[in-house]
């Protein structure tokens, strides 16, 4: 562990990509001592996926981006150096990241299945939810900054789901995610449609309301359906005969 953390604050100097690979290599070591060396690299794996589709679609929209970041027990994030010129560049690079991890945990399911390992289905399942998660209409998730393109009031939604959560399962990352959100929700209640620097950066076409909201609700309805069978199948494997 010593070791992995010189590592980590070395690469501060060799650059963005060993400090990238410095924190990845942090997180492995955290999470195998808890999970195993196996399940730490298949959930930091699909980390990866996830954050890499952001990082492919802000290059794709032209936004200087830094390389993925790992943080222990808060996942990971890359870094926008630039600010989206407009909501929808906003909502393209969000959802990349939610659309490359499932298809990546969809991956991983079905070779579970294959394998007939339980394992790769809790891996699987992680980044199922995972992805469900990050899609909670609340900015800063992914969630609320692909939402934002129809209204940044429709945060105020995800606000009963995030409070159920941590009454349900309370945790200092949902505690975090609260205490990030506090501004941005204070943003959409004073959030003026007609405000002229609000017209230039929300104004997009109905069509593209339209579509982004289709593909919000697609991709949060599979997910949902799909970790919730798949928290299912772990159950009967967990359940004694």
């Amino acid at each position: 562990m010593k070791a992995l953390l010189v590592l980590l604050l070395s690469g501060l100097k060799w650059g963005k990509l060993a400090a990238s690979g410095g924190s990845m290599l942090l997180s492995l070591a955290i999470y195998a001592t808890i999970w195993g060396w196996r399940y730490a690299a298949g959930f930091i794996a699909l980390l990866f996926a996830h954050e890499m589709g952001h990082y492919v679609a802000a290059r794709q929209r032209g936004l200087d981006v830094g390389a993925p970041a790992f943080i222990p027990f808060m996942g990971a994030f890359i870094a926008l150096k630039d600010h989206p010129a407009d909501v929808e560049t906003e909502a393209y690079v969000a959802i990349a990241g939610p659309v490359v991890g499932t298809v990546a945990a969809l991956a991983v399911y079905l070779w579970a299945r294959s394998e007939d390992s339980g394992r790769l289905l809790a891996i699987a399942y992680s980044g199922l939810f995972l992805n469900l998660f990050n899609l909670l209409p609340v900015s800063p998730l992914d969630g609320g900054r692909v939402t934002a393109v129809l209204s940044p009031r429709i945060w105020f939604a995800g606000v009963p789901i995030l409070l159920a959560l941590m009454l349900y399962r309370p945790s200092p990352m949902l505690l975090i995610v609260a205490i990030l959100a506090a501004p941005q929700l204070l943003h959409a209640w004073r959030y003026d449609p007609h405000a002229p620097e609000n017209i230039a950066y929300y104004g997009v076409p109905l069509q593209t309301k339209l579509e982004y909201g289709a593909a919000y609700l697609g991709l949060a309805a599979l997910l949902a359906i799909m970790t919730y069978d798949v928290h299912e199948m772990l159950s009967r494997i967990a359940r004694p005969a």
